[in-house]
């Protein structure tokens, strides 16, 4: 099975990326296939709804010109997605707030391409606003018929300067925690996968 961990922060090797890494590594350790992309300070765009997507339905974005369309290839390869983001103004950054609008809209678009895939929300914070940074993943993943699963606590490391989240002794057994549910959940689910009921309320034709 493959799980792809999304990198939201442009900080190379921060406490985000810290704390997928640290999720990824009981899925490495029970033979996931396993990618971590940092997609935080390159070039991914907003959703310009043009809705452009409900009428090539070829699983991409008509928006060319930035990294999106290849990323979404991995996301529907997916059988896990996990979503890591800094807390910025109490909200996910930019860039991957322009995936989340944009992988939405096109798995809408594409007969729920998203639905029965596995998500976690993943926040690094310094202090406060990872709650609603947190929200705004699930969100996402809760409308796409996506299956998210819980941990110990919410998926959230404390710190700010980089390598800080390794003091959070809590968010560290928490993530690896997080880790051993996915694998779990994802070894209970494969056998069912392909009959997963899909939902066309709401779909454009």
């Amino acid at each position: 099975m493959y799980v792809l961990a999304i990198n939201g922060s442009p900080r190379k090797g921060g406490n985000t990326e810290i704390l997928l890494q640290e999720t990824l590594a009981p899925l490495a350790a029970n033979g996931w296939e396993t990618e971590l992309v940092q997609v935080g300070g390159k070039k991914l765009r907003g959703c310009i709804a043009c809705y452009k997507c409900f009428e090539t339905k070829d699983n991409s974005c008509i928006v060319k010109n930035d990294i999106f369309n290849d990323l979404f290839e991995k996301i529907l390869r997916a059988d896990a997605i996990i979503l890591g983001t800094p807390t910025y103004f109490t909200d996910v950054s930019a860039e991957l707030k322009g995936l989340i609008d944009r992988a939405g809209l096109v798995a809408i678009a594409n007969g729920r391409a998203l639905a029965g895939k596995i998500g976690a929300a993943v926040v690094a914070v310094r202090r406060g606003g990872a709650t609603h940074a947190f929200d705004s993943i699930n969100h996402m993943y809760l409308m796409s018929q996506m299956i998210v699963p819980g941990s110990i606590y919410w998926n959230i490391g404390v710190g700010l300067a980089p390598g800080d989240v390794r003091k959070d002794a809590e968010a560290m057994a928490n993530m690896e925690n997080l880790g051993q549910t996915i694998h779990w959940l994802g070894s209970a689910m494969q056998p069912h996968q392909k009959s997963f009921p899909v939902s066309t309320f709401g779909r454009r034709e």
